[in-house]
């Protein structure tokens, strides 16, 4: 077993008794993908009926207020969030039921959080193109409980599977998609169309839904960010023994600052907000200076590619300064470099547990 799975139980690791004489085993894969699918057909069942009450069995459009597509992608998103948590609940209840702490919680709640808004995002973004695809076209009743019914058994099938197979990697993934959806999401409703001439914190400076959106995105991203510090860090192997805390501390700080850059908006507490972006930046030069002394199996091509990347960011700050660059191109290419490389961390993490466990074998 790899230290990059989330507390999912292992098929080497032997069922208890308990387990084995119940009709369930979290260990098991037919038993995960029954639950799966009846995550998925329940909701397919309960969403169908709302829907019911809702359009009272009317015609109703693809996309836009009162929309089939909006129905949907709201009940998607809602499915979602309850699916991550029942499957993080089925996983903790047999991997022996160790008592949760506040961070535990906290975990899962943003888990839960990223997925709904993906699916609610995603199906969102899917009926406005399909409206595109058919002008004036409007969907007729029954297809109205259907579609609402299917896309929201799609939504739970795949976050509940998604909790209950959760690993570092699919982590990142949901973390990197979280964050695409979220931003983008704020982008085509910013109440400023010319936002992206001050800078990326611009979109969460108003008092509307689309800053709201882009606060908590930033925040939730955050979160997950140090989840991600705790559970990527634990068993690498180093000759420093002190370098992976130095390691988790540092991603950790990354992550907080990164979440107060969306709890402190840049036009209510300016200096705040610049103080802790500055930070994320100097967090990210840190692990990238140290982490050759920090991780000493560490891969000499990944230090370079995190040099390469510290030394882009900083180009593009002076490029800013010069007034070749606005701060938003810095900005969004500065994150997107920073995640890159949080991603490539993980995996070369994991590379070096495996090997490790693979040594004694080789003797």
């Amino acid at each position: 077993m790899t230290q990059t799975s989330l507390d999912r139980p292992t098929p080497e690791q032997p069922a208890s008794p308990r387990k084995a004489a119940g009709m369930f085993d979290a260990s098991s894969e037919r038993s995960l993908e029954s639950l799966a699918l009846g995550v998925g057909a329940i909701s397919f069942v309960l969403v169908a009926l709302v829907s019911l009450v809702v359009f009272q069995f009317q015609a109703a459009p693809i996309s836009g207020p009162g929309s089939v597509g909006q129905f949907a992608a709201i009940a998607s998103g809602a499915v979602a969030f309850l699916a991550v948590v029942a499957g993080r609940i089925v996983v903790h209840r047999h991997e022996g039921g160790r008592r949760l702490h506040v961070l535990d919680y906290i975990d899962v709640a943003a888990l839960a959080f990223a997925h709904g808004v993906i699916a609610l995002l995603g199906w969102t973004l899917l009926a406005v193109i399909l409206e595109q695809a058919f002008i004036g076209a409007t969907v007729f009743a029954l297809p109205v409980l259907l579609l609402a019914g299917a896309t929201a058994a799609m939504s739970g099938y795949v976050a509940f599977y998604s909790a209950t197979h959760m690993d570092l990697q699919l982590l990142a993934v949901v973390l990197a998609v979280f964050l695409v959806f979220g931003v983008l999401a704020s982008m085509l409703t910013a109440s400023d169309p010319d936002w992206w001439k001050d800078n990326l914190s611009a979109l969460g400076m108003s008092s509307n839904v689309s800053a709201f959106a882009f606060n908590i995105t930033i925040i939730v991203a955050g979160f997950l960010v140090t989840t991600l510090a705790r559970y990527s860090t634990r068993g690498i192997p180093t000759a420093n023994l002190k370098g992976i805390g130095r390691v988790r501390v540092t991603l950790i700080v990354l992550g907080v600052f990164l979440g107060m850059v969306g709890l402190f908006p840049v036009d209510k507490f300016f200096a705040l907000h610049t103080g802790v972006a500055s930070g994320m930046v100097a967090a990210f030069g840190v692990l990238v200076i140290a982490l050759p002394r920090w991780i000493t199996g560490i891969p000499r091509a990944f230090v370079a590619l995190g040099w390469l990347f510290l030394a882009v960011t900083l180009l593009l700050a002076v490029f800013f300064f010069i007034g070749y660059y606005t701060l938003t191109a810095v900005e969004l290419v500065a994150g997107i470099l920073v995640f890159t490389w949080i991603v490539l961390f993980i995996r070369n993490a994991a590379a070096l547990q495996q090997d490790e466990q693979r040594a004694p074998s080789a003797d």
